[in-house]
């Protein structure tokens, strides 16, 4: 039954809105710039071969695009169908144990940068004595 309605639906008033859409006005080419008129007049003027050249068509090219065969899949949708009653466990991450040795080791870090070690610092000090730690003290750091 709904398959029907559909159908109906879809096909009402379809010559009318066919009609409609063929009788539109097609798009046409923006207007050129009042200066480059005068160029392009000039121009086909004394090269009337540009004419000719731009409505000829280019067999060789024809041809290598006949031969271009484009095949195209849809990618493999990321969203995965959910089940009814079941939920998965939020994952765990952690850093890696080697991770803050690798944080420690950096030497090189421009004037006006902080590290994330201190980063880290500073954030925990703000938390556990914020009287002390302000927000402007920790930004002349």
């Amino acid at each position: 039954m709904g398959a029907a309605v559909t159908h109906a639906i879809r096909n009402f008033n379809l010559e009318n809105r066919a009609q409609w859409e063929i009788s539109k006005m097609k798009p046409f080419p923006a207007p050129r710039h009042p200066s480059t008129k005068n160029l392009l007049r000039k121009q086909m003027s004394s090269h009337p071969e540009i004419k000719g050249e731009v409505a000829r068509k280019n067999d060789k090219l024809l041809s290598l695009l006949k031969d271009v065969y484009v095949d195209s899949k849809d990618p493999v949708s990321s969203v995965q169908v959910k089940d009814g009653g079941k939920r998965q466990k939020p994952k765990e991450f952690s850093l890696q144990e080697n991770h803050h040795a690798d944080m420690m080791n950096i030497k090189n870090i421009p004037k006006g940068k902080i590290s994330i070690v201190e980063a880290l610092t500073l954030l925990n000090n703000h938390k556990l004595y914020p009287d002390t730690w302000t927000a402007e003290k920790n930004s002349k750091m």
